[in-house]
């Protein structure tokens, strides 16, 4: 296998990893429509048509009007990082292992983390901006009438049908495991993410989403990798840990590429005797157009 084959794997498998492991991958379930040719622009459909009109024995039904537009979008968040595995310590026999081990778990425990983050961060950006936050410090004798009064609030606005998931910081989940009273009974249940199917709690027939604390704050500082050698990402001093965010699934629009992973071998490399991984990641998240009627958010006071 060539490193421009090594490098078609490593991306199918990394974009598939991301979107199942991640808690907000079920997000990119809803740019299934969205056109992107490479590169940091995508290209979002938007749909306008007319109402109901009355209609006339004589001259039949009022014409209407239907059109599909396309809103060009920039990936803001553009990250990416190079590694080297010096060739005493990895040959062409074992690459493919190793490189796949160590791209898996840089994956998992740094971009998959940041990705969480950004998305629930502009998701209450977004949310704060459209003044569709409130303030709550969880208790155990209030968190379900809290909680409940949020979703019906998003039900309202959304309708009864509507699909509504819950993202709901591990800690408050925990409180809410542990509540007593109330009508409200959580349940078991499961949630499809990709092309994987996750064990969860609902409320409501809402499922509940646990994200890590460290994952759900309003607001993040990400490092470049240079100034800040160890890169990476931390909360902003100012931030605030979000209890919950309760929104319709099919508000938040979340997309994310692997560019290009290139893979260069030891004689390619002009920098070392070393295999050289590339790993560029394009990122981001949009609430579309009236979204935001469906998305609610609990901060920490």
């Amino acid at each position: 296998m060539n490193t421009m084959q090594y490098a078609s794997v490593f991306m199918t498998e990394l974009d598939k990893q991301l979107v199942e492991k991640s808690t907000t991958g079920w997000m990119e379930d809803n740019a299934m429509q969205v056109q992107y040719n490479g590169g940091a622009e995508v290209k979002i459909p938007k749909m306008t048509m007319s109402g109901l009109g009355d209609y006339d024995r004589n001259s039949g039904f009022a014409q209407g009007a239907v059109a599909v537009t396309y809103e060009t979008r920039t990936l803001t968040q553009d990250r990416g990082r190079t590694f080297q595995l010096d060739a005493m310590d990895v040959d062409e026999t074992n690459f493919a292992a190793t490189a796949g081990a160590v791209m898996r778990e840089f994956q998992s425990t740094k971009v998959i983390p940041e990705i969480d983050s950004y998305r629930y961060s502009k998701i209450y950006e977004l949310a704060e901006a459209a003044g569709k936050t409130s303030t709550y410090t969880p208790a155990a004798d209030s968190i379900f009438e809290t909680l409940m009064n949020d979703i019906t609030a998003v039900r309202d606005a959304a309708g009864e049908c509507t699909e509504i998931v819950i993202a709901m910081s591990a800690k408050v989940a925990g409180m809410l495991d542990l509540a007593k009273g109330g009508t409200n009974v959580l349940q078991s249940g499961f949630f499809e993410q990709g092309k994987a199917e996750i064990k969860v709690k609902e409320i409501d027939g809402c499922p509940i989403i646990r994200v890590p604390s460290v994952r759900f704050q309003t607001k993040y500082t990400f490092m470049d990798g240079v100034e800040n050698a160890e890169g990476g990402f931390a909360a902003a001093a100012d931030a605030k840990g979000i209890n919950w965010i309760v929104m319709v699934k099919q508000a938040p629009v979340a997309i994310s590429k692997t560019d290009v992973t290139r893979i260069f071998d030891p004689m390619t490399n002009q920098n070392a005797n070393a295999w050289k991984i590339d790993y560029r990641k394009y990122h981001d998240l949009w609430i579309m157009d009236n979204g935001m009627d469906g998305v609610l958010v609990s901060v920490g006071e």
